[in-house]
């Protein structure tokens, strides 16, 4: 497993702008032995000219890194009603995906009419070998292990998968350990790591479709009460999986982006498995 760092680590809360250069990320990522960035587009998206991306993609690449997914528009992380809007309109979004060399987008569905669009943006992706993904998510048609394999089940294309996120399953009170992710293996394209502590007083509030509105407050990865980490890459370890771990902590309330993201990296590959 290789480690990935979302731009998300030095996200302004509102998701749609970065508190710090895009390049001092990139040699943060690139100074701590990180393998890739993972793109959002409070860095770089559908509204950003394509020569821009491309000179992001120089900076990237001149690191020594590559970008591992591409989140191309702020409403797919916004989980809001414009989320699926993407998958009606998917070109836009692959543009950027090639622009910066990346072959992963993620997207968002959120109604049963959201899987046929999904099906046919599969569709035109693939015909330029480019993969999409869904993150288990609340209030999201991913938001349950169940759930989630049925809407793959549905949509039935090869280059349709999953991001693998516990925090949110979590949340939502489903088994995200070793048992969940043999079944969630065939579908497997990224994983997302970032912690939560389930706290009926806790200060951040968050609507589940399954149990209604839950309490929690943003803990660090390395701080025990909330995902078992140590249990998570384990199991990522005994399926066999060997793709990106991506940091998508929002840290701004807690830390700056540069110590987040060298204790997450000493703390995970303390866990075994990760480069």
């Amino acid at each position: 497993m290789k480690l990935s760092l979302s731009v998300r680590i030095a996200e302004a809360p509102c998701k749609t702008k970065l508190n710090v250069p895009f390049r001092d990320l990139v040699q943060l990522a690139a100074e701590l032995g990180y393998g890739a960035v993972c793109m959002r587009a409070s860095a770089g998206g559908i509204g950003t000219p394509r020569a821009e991306l491309e000179k992001m993609r120089g900076e990237v690449e001149r690191a020594g890194l590559c970008v591992s997914m591409v989140t191309a528009d702020s409403d797919v992380p916004l989980n809001n009603e414009h989320g699926p809007d993407s998958l009606r309109n998917i070109g836009p979004s692959l543009d950027v995906a090639e622009a910066l060399g990346c072959d992963l987008i993620r997207v968002c569905l959120k109604t049963e009419a959201d899987i046929e669009h999904a099906r046919r943006a599969a569709e035109q992706a693939a015909e330029r070998n480019i993969r999409l993904a869904h993150q288990c998510h609340t209030t999201t048609l991913f938001e349950t292990v169940e759930r989630s394999l049925e809407v793959l089940h549905q949509i039935r294309r090869s280059n349709f998968g999953l991001i693998y996120e516990p925090a949110n399953l979590m949340l939502c009170g489903e088994q995200y350990g070793l048992e969940t992710l043999r079944r969630l293996k065939p579908y497997l394209m990224n994983v997302y790591v970032q912690n939560h502590q389930l706290d009926p007083q806790g200060p951040v509030e968050l609507e589940t479709w399954c149990l209604g509105m839950r309490r929690f407050r943003h803990i660090p990865i390395w701080e025990p009460g909330g995902v078992d980490f140590p249990a998570v890459i384990g199991a990522l370890r005994e399926i066999g999986y060997g793709g990106f771990v991506t940091i998508h902590q929002a840290y701004a309330e807690l830390m700056g982006p540069r110590e987040a993201a060298v204790r997450t990296a000493t703390y995970l590959r303390s866990l075994g498995g990760i480069e």
